[in-house]
């Protein structure tokens, strides 16, 4: 399958999830206003960390080697035992320090310590979450993207009856306890389609643990845990910043600005991490990269550019469909949000082959840069501009990232 075919698949499941997401956010917006929207972002980036620790950040090795050793190899049975394994311990040891801690994590995610209870529903939950990962990093190896997408679809519309249905009856708490357990039903819906179609066999998580594979997906968690902790955790700190300056709705303001950022860009991103990954994996010769390469950008960049425009010139009515009248301050963020965003794909791009060639030490070292100019560059920009100096920061950022990834894709790979 190829990637224009793959992003019209990713686009019929992206815009279900979209529909949903909207949905969701709306009733959040209406129900707990720019305070609650905050408060659940902050929390959203919190579980972000959680579950890439739970599954030992392993998702994008499993689906670069499923891609590389094809379904009928040997290799393939003792690739998902050894994930499996360390999946579990990973597992195991983010559950116990969940429930153990859950009063100190209330405390420090919420400022208060009456949503301990939250935490210990995830420490029992996470586990479903994590062989529903590990599963479908599988399928998406094995190229079985129409499976992949009919999964993510249900995903979807599950998401969106449950969140709202908890939203509505029981307001910040419901929200928070939808975002701890949404992983336990998917997983027994992944269960049961899997057990109707044999795409994957459950004897091959019975094989031995292989240390030679252990290791190389050593280095696929080290290129995920570094973004996925330092991500998250810059994200805590912009967004304390931005309360301690200017206040939390300013914060939802910029929570919101990032929320409509992450799900247009959906279409792109579900697309490369579910066709270029094992795409990329699978491909030995420099040539053919380039080649692979040059048609990502002719068919991702102009997509993209469209979209971007289209969500500027439609702003106030996505901040009234979306949101509600109180967020109507957002609407001087999305100019040169929409810039980052632009650049951000396109980065992406190049980025990627950083990933599925396993150089860790080199994307590593871009992420962590990456990280350390937009936090300055956003503490400065605020001083300086405001709230809109955010997304003078996030599009500054991206511009170097774009270019220092570029020249180091050229060098590599020339």
């Amino acid at each position: 399958m190829n990637l224009v075919k793959t992003t019209f698949l990713s686009f019929i499941s992206t815009v279900i999830k979209l529909l949903s997401g909207l949905a969701i956010n709306k009733v959040v917006a209406v129900y707990l206003g720019p305070a609650g929207i905050a408060i659940i972002g902050q929390f959203q980036n919190f579980s972000q960390l959680v579950m890439t620790l739970g599954q030992g950040a392993m998702n994008a090795g499993i689906t670069k080697y499923t891609a590389e050793y094809g379904k009928d190899s040997e290799e393939l049975p003792q690739l998902l035992a050894t994930a499996i394994r360390i999946s579990f311990f990973c597992c195991l040891f983010v559950s116990v320090v969940l429930i153990s801690f859950s009063s100190f994590l209330s405390k420090e995610v919420f400022d208060s310590e009456n949503y301990g209870f939250v935490f210990v529903t995830f420490g029992f939950t996470i586990f479903l979450y994590v062989l529903n990962t590990l599963i479908l990093s599988v399928l998406n190896g094995l190229k079985e993207v129409k499976e992949l997408i009919k999964v993510q679809i249900i995903q979807s519309v599950y998401s969106l009856i449950f969140t709202c249905g908890f939203v509505y009856f029981l307001g910040l708490t419901g929200a928070l306890i939808a975002l701890v357990t949404n992983q336990s039903i998917i997983f027994l819906v992944v269960l049961y389609r899997l057990r109707q179609n044999g795409l994957i066999k459950f004897t091959y998580f019975k094989g031995k643990f292989n240390r030679i594979i252990a290791s190389k997906l050593f280095k696929f968690s080290l290129m995920a845990l570094v973004p996925a902790l330092a991500t998250p955790i810059s994200h805590f700190f912009i967004r304390d910043y931005i309360i301690s300056n200017l206040g939390v709705d300013e914060a939802g303001y910029w929570q919101g600005m990032w929320y409509i950022s992450s799900m247009y860009l959906m279409v792109i991103t579900t697309a490369l991490s579910t066709y270029y990954l094992p795409r990329l994996s699978e491909i030995k010769c420099n040539l053919e990269l380039k080649a692979e390469l040059k048609g990502g950008i002719k068919l991702i960049f102009p997509v993209v550019c469209c979209m971007s425009l289209g969500i500027f010139i439609l702003k106030d009515f996505i901040i009234w469909l979306v949101f509600t009248n109180e967020f109507s301050p957002m609407r001087e963020l999305f100019l040169w949000q929409l810039v980052g965003d632009v650049l951000k794909v396109t980065a992406w791009l190049f980025a990627y082959l950083f990933v599925a060639k396993a150089l860790a030490r080199q994307y590593i070292f871009l992420e962590l840069a990456f990280l350390s100019v937009f936090i300055l560059l956003s503490i400065f920009s605020l001083n300086t501009f405001g709230l809109i100096g955010m997304t003078y920061a996030y599009a500054a950022s991206y511009t170097l990232y774009l270019m220092a990834v570029s020249f180091l894709v050229w060098r590599k790979f020339s």
